[in-house]
C-alpha cells in the first residue's frame, strides 16, 4: 500500500510538550478505522504495515483541536505573524549591512562578524542582543524593518497572493497527475501487418 497515510493516536499532551516530525502523518480523527490514501507520500510497505498494527491497537481516535497541529480554521496564525516579523528583520539587517558596506567599512566589518557569529536567527532575540551590544545599529535595523514592512503593505495585493497560492496548488496537482498517469507505449499502438 504505497500511498497510505498512517493514522496514529497521539495524546494532546504529547503534542504540546514535544515537536513531532511529520514523517508519517499523525492525525487524530473521530473514527475507529480509517483508511486515508494520498499520492503525495511514498511510504515503504514495512512502515504501512507498522501503521496498520498501530491502528488496530488504537480503538478511539479524536480530532485535534486548539493547541494541536497548525492550520486549523480557528487559529490566530501567531506563528505566521512571527515569521513575517523575523523575515522583515532579516531584510532590514541585509539592507543596513549593504548601506554600511558603502558608507562605513569599519562598522560594516564589525556588523558582518556580529551577524556571522549570531546563532539565534533574525528574530526578537537578535535585536535584543544587538541593542545591548550596539544600540545605534539596533535602532537603525528596527527603523529599517518598520520602513520595509510599510512599503510591502502598500504593494501587497492579497487577491494576487491568494491567486498565486491557488495557481501553485493547481500546478503541483497537475504535475503529480502527469507523474501518476500510465501512458501507453508506442509498441501497443503499432501493429505489424504481415
Amino acid at each position: 500500500m504505497a500511498g497510505a497515510v498512517c493514522v496514529v493516536g497521539v495524546s494532546s499532551s504529547d503534542l504540546r510538550h514535544s515537536p513531532i516530525p511529520i514523517s508519517i502523518a499523525r492525525i487524530h480523527v473521530a473514527a475507529a478505522r480509517l483508511d486515508l490514501t494520498t499520492s503525495f507520500l511514498h511510504t515503504s510497505s514495512s512502515s504501512s504495515s507498522c501503521c496498520s498494527r498501530t491502528m488496530k491497537k488504537k480503538k478511539k481516535l479524536s480530532i485535534v483541536g486548539k493547541g494541536g497541529f497548525g492550520g486549523q480554521y480557528e487559529d490566530s496564525y501567531e506563528d505566521v505573524k512571527s515569521q513575517i516579523v523575523d523575515y522583515f528583520t532579516y531584510k532590514a539587517v541585509r539592507t543596513v549591512l549593504n548601506q554600511l558596506y558603502e558608507m562605513n567599512p569599519p562598522q560594516y566589518r564589525w556588523f558582518y562578524n556580529y551577524i556571522a557569529s549570531n546563532e539565534h536567527g533574525f528574530g526578537k532575540t537578535f535585536i535584543r542582543k544587538l541593542v545591548k551590544d550596539q544600540l545605534e545599529l539596533a535602532q537603525r535595523v528596527m527603523v529599517t524593518r518598520l520602513h520595509l514592512y510599510g512599503r510591502w503593505i502598500k504593494k501587497c495585493d492579497h487577491v494576487e497572493m491568494y491567486e498565486r497560492i491557488s495557481d501553485q496548488n493547481l500546478e503541483l496537482m497537475r504535475e503529480r497527475l502527469i507523474q501518476t498517469v500510465i501512458w501507453p507505449s508506442d509498441d501497443t499502438n503499432t501493429e505489424v501487418v504481415g
